[in-house]
């Protein structure tokens, strides 16, 4: 049977790909470290979970509205206002089967074949993806290191041409950890407007952030950037609810009708106990939630302090999310079992294979020296991983076969 064309677009997700194999040896016995899981390791918090058994026994098992419930429309409404300054009718907001799902369903109908879109790399596997499947170009804008792997306004302007109508932002951003702060977001939005570029703001990591000022939604710095943008969250990271499959979006009323339109006829409604759930999430206690950001925040901490300390690695600060995103061309070069390491590839697949460690190559996101791990496992996981990263990279040799001088 001949595929589409569009098929041949498409490339498996890396990160998907990656955990798979490290579940795989799993369920072999081998004990992997896995550095690659991009949800949180806590458990749904109970009061969560008690709304979705109260959504089952009370029958709240049918079709609901295609875009969502009223009911969780208006927690998420109320959400927006309360913590991002941001306020929204029903009929601007759109629930759908995961923030990914909303993102889908945002390109379908909003890019036309060519239209370019910015996307600042290092970017989350899925945008580029999507992009090409909806018709659009990624446009790649390298971010540098020494600018906490940020956009900006200087890059924005030399990458606009006239076939580019949208920019995507990410903030906290996957893999870096990186956050915008508001005198970063009003820079750009200066340019945006300026070029009157639509926004596709994905903020489902918002919760999860461990110093300065906060999160702030570009939305919420002006009218007319609030009339450019379409934000895109979720309940996945910040309530551990990753597999629950609920993101939203909240946008321009043409666009969520638009989006609201194809679901109908794609997945229809996202299900019914799932949003019940995250009613509870968005309306219930925040404790949990707080629980787990700090506890991340210790994570991050360590992992952080010991990547550096390892020869050949070097690793920014993150400030969201809970990945790092250490460079690692100090290891090119080197050899392991008379293989030479060239790229992140290589030491990702021989990490797995001597070592037991799962990480992501960076060529997922864009990028040719660093690598991403999470650090969404538990201390005592995360210590043991980065003391078998240290014994392989002790292992390493040179060329001649003497162990490798940093």
């Amino acid at each position: 049977m001949q595929l589409a064309k569009r098929a041949a677009l498409i490339s498996p997700s890396p990160t998907l790909a990656i955990d798979a194999q490290a579940k795989k040896m799993l369920k072999q016995g081998i004990k992997v470290i896995n550095f690659g899981a991009g949800e949180p390791d806590f458990d749904t918090p109970d009061h969560i979970k008690e709304a979705a058994k109260a959504a089952l026994d009370r029958g709240f098992t049918r079709y609901t509205a295609v875009g969502g419930t009223d009911e969780l429309k208006s927690a998420i409404i109320a959400k927006l206002k309360n913590d991002n300054d941001l306020e929204y009718e029903p009929n601007q907001i759109v629930v759908s089967v995961g923030a990914k799902h909303s993102l889908y369903n945002l390109f379908q109908v909003v890019c036309e074949q060519g239209d370019e879109v910015i996307l600042p790399a290092p970017y989350w596997v899925s945008y580029f993806e999507q992009i090409k499947l909806a018709g659009g170009l990624p446009k790649v804008v390298q971010t540098a290191e020494r600018d906490g792997f940020k956009l900006t306004p200087e890059a924005l302007e030399d990458a606009i041409s006239a076939k580019t109508r949208f920019v995507l932002i990410n903030s906290p951003g996957n893999p870096t950890g990186a956050v915008y702060t508001r005198a970063e977001l009003l820079a750009l939005g200066e340019v945006i407007v300026r070029h009157n570029l639509l926004v596709i703001s994905d903020e489902i990591y918002e919760k999860l952030i461990y110093e300065g000022e906060g999160h702030v939604s570009i939305a919420s710095l002006s009218p007319q950037l609030k009339a450019l943008t379409v934000v895109i969250n979720g309940v996945s990271k910040a309530y551990a609810m990753t597999g629950w499959r609920i993101g939203y979006a909240a946008g321009p009323a043409e666009v969520v009708k638009a989006m609201t339109s194809l679901q109908s006829h794609a997945t229809s409604n996202p299900a019914s106990v799932a949003q019940a759930a995250s009613v509870a999430a968005l309306t219930g206690s925040q404790e949990p939630l707080e629980i787990m950001r700090k506890e991340f925040a210790g994570r991050r901490d360590y992992m952080w302090k010991r990547l550096n300390s390892l020869p050949g690695v070097t690793c920014t600060k993150p400030v969201g999310a809970f990945y790092l995103y250490p460079n690692v061309s100090g290891l090119f070069g080197k050899i392991h079992q008379g293989r030479t390491i060239t790229s992140p590839d290589d030491l990702a697949e021989l990490l797995l294979a001597s070592g037991k460690v799962a990480v992501v190559p960076s060529a997922a996101f864009g990028t040719t020296e660093n690598i991403r791990l999470s650090y969404a496992a538990s201390m005592e996981n995360i210590a043991e991983g980065l003391d078998r990263m240290q014994a392989f990279i002790s292992s390493l040799q040179q060329r001649d076969g003497s162990l490798a001088s940093f």
